[in-house]
Order: structure tokens, then C-alpha cells, then sequence
């Protein structure tokens, strides 16, 4: 199940035990508050600000999302969905704030790069070391992959065995600095997986990285 798609079960999960909380006898002394639609469906952007697209389809009909807020309602399984509308950020909060609140916070990426056949980062991207620790201590992430990668010069052996040597630095400088060893997977994919894409033997400072991903 794509991640757009469990997100959108999610909030359609929440709405529907919303509805039915809100089909429960009001105290006397209070007025009953407005039902909620149920059968929702609103587009949401990620968190990095991207857009997709989704159908919503029964056997009435159907109905795409392209647009961040743009939400339809399906009356049961057999009416058309109907015409897409813009909710406001304060209507989705209300009706999905806590469905919202529940979702993982996604992953954060950092780039450390190298210079040919070192295994030290540049002075540059020991800058952005303060940063992750932040990241790190403000999540409490117990889960940070460090992958060492090198350019496509030298044999694929001499690479691997760079690119590990670079993730291990750089597992070093967390390790030295507060953070847990046994929160770190360090691996290395040597000349595999290249940021930039090239021809063998071919010198690329974005290929000769490390890349940590906090969860």
C-alpha cells in the first residue's frame, strides 16, 4: 500500500469514528453538535510540499483529486462521488486533526561530502554536524542509517572499502559527540547507487558522500 494511500485510510478511519460519535444523544443541556460528512475524501500535499493525484471511484462514478484541499463526498457505494471542493486548512484540522497528529514524522536526509580518496568530510559538510545532533536529539531517533558511497575512479573493491571507511567517520564524529552507537546501522555501497549518474572512472564530487537518514 503506497504511503498517499494508507494516509488516506487513516483519515478516512478517523472520520468515520468521528460520525459515529457524533450520531450519540446530546446531553439535554446542550445543543447537538453538526454530523460530519462521512465518506471524505481530501487530498493532502506531503511534507515536502509535493502534490500528487487521487481517484476516488465506486460503481456510480468517479471523481480526481489534483489540488491540495480538494476534498469529495461519496453518499454510499453506489452514488456518484460528488463534485470535488476546496476545504480550508481549519476544516481539516478540525475534522482530521487527530488522525494528523498520529502520523509518523517522516524522515530527515543529510549529504556529507568528500574529497578524492579521503575519508574525512570537506570543512563544509562538518558544518551540518551541530544540525543532525539537533535533529536527532529533538526526535530521540533511535534508528539512523549512515551510507558511505564513493565516485566511479578506482576498482569497485577499493571503493567499497572507501565508502565504508567514510560512513565510519562519520559514525565516529556522532558516536564522539553523544549519540548512541547502537542507534546507528553503518553500511556501505561503495560506487553503487550514484547521486549523479556517470561513466566509469569518471571523478563526481556529489557521488563521494555520506548519506544519514534520521528516522
Amino acid at each position: 500500500m503506497s504511503a498517499r494511500r494508507l494516509q488516506l485510510v487513516t483519515l478516512l478511519l478517523a472520520l468515520s469514528a468521528h460520525g459515529c460519535a457524533g450520531r450519540r444523544p446530546a446531553p439535554a443541556a446542550a445543543p447537538a453538535a453538526p454530523a460530519e460528512p462521512e465518506n471524505l475524501f481530501v487530498l493532502l500535499a506531503d511534507p515536502d510540499g509535493r502534490v500528487g493525484r487521487i481517484v476516488v471511484t465506486n460503481s456510480g462514478g468517479s471523481q480526481e483529486l489534483d489540488r491540495a484541499g480538494l476534498a469529495t463526498q461519496a453518499l454510499n457505494a453506489t452514488t456518484a462521488p460528488g463534485a470535488p471542493f476546496q476545504m480550508e486548512p481549519d476544516q481539516v484540522s478540525r475534522i482530521f486533526g487527530a488522525a494528523l497528529a498520529a502520523q509518523p514524522q517522516p524522515p530527515v536526509h543529510f549529504l556529507l561530502y568528500f574529497d578524492i580518496n579521503s575519508s574525512q568530510p570537506t570543512g563544509e559538510s562538518r558544518k551540518l554536524i551541530p544540525e543532525i545532533l539537533r535533529v536527532i536529539g529533538e526526535r530521540k531517533s533511535s534508528d539512523i542509517s549512515v551510507v558511505g558511497h564513493t565516485d566511479a575512479t578506482g576498482d569497485r573493491d577499493y571503493n567499497y572499502k572507501l565508502s565504508l571507511a567514510r560512513a565510519q567517520a562519520i559514525g565516529r564524529l556522532l558516536i564522539d559527540s553523544g549519540i548512541d552507537a547502537a542507534a546507528l546501522e553503518i553500511t556501505s555501497h561503495g560506487e553503487n547507487n550514484p547521486l549523479v549518474p556517470t561513466p566509469d572512472n569518471t571523478p563526481e564530487p556529489k557521488n563521494r558522500r555520506v548519506e544519514i537518514t534520521v528516522r
